[in-house]
């Protein structure tokens, strides 16, 4: 929450945790970590999961990964009305929160 009269991090583009710019290479760190995240949970959900794959495209408040899987294994990472999809989502935004980034995730149909 942003008092009255302050900036939050966020919006003065510096860490939270040492409160200086977020540097292009630490962005690019956390940005593999959270794919690597979404990677490794999606394969543990799908049968099959060397289909799995994640591509990126992010801006440097923003991470957009777009997750694509095997056409059969597409009701799984979606789940029963979206639940799944939503707890993934949680779990991106849970970590990245942790640099003050935002995670869009794209569940992609071929």
């Amino acid at each position: 929450m942003v008092e009255e009269g302050r900036t939050s991090h966020a919006d003065s583009g510096q860490s939270a945790q040492e409160g200086r710019p977020v540097a292009l290479d630490e962005i690019r760190k956390q940005s593999v970590v959270l794919k690597e995240l979404l990677e490794f949970l999606a394969q543990n959900l799908v049968t099959h999961p060397d289909a799995v794959e994640v591509t990126e495209n992010q801006t440097e408040e923003q991470s957009t990964l777009h997750l694509r899987v095997d056409k059969e294994d597409l009701g799984r990472v979606i789940g029963k009305q979206g639940r799944t999809a939503k707890s993934l989502r949680t779990i991106l935004n849970a970590a990245a929160s942790r640099a003050n980034r935002k995670v869009v995730l794209e569940i992609v149909e071929d």
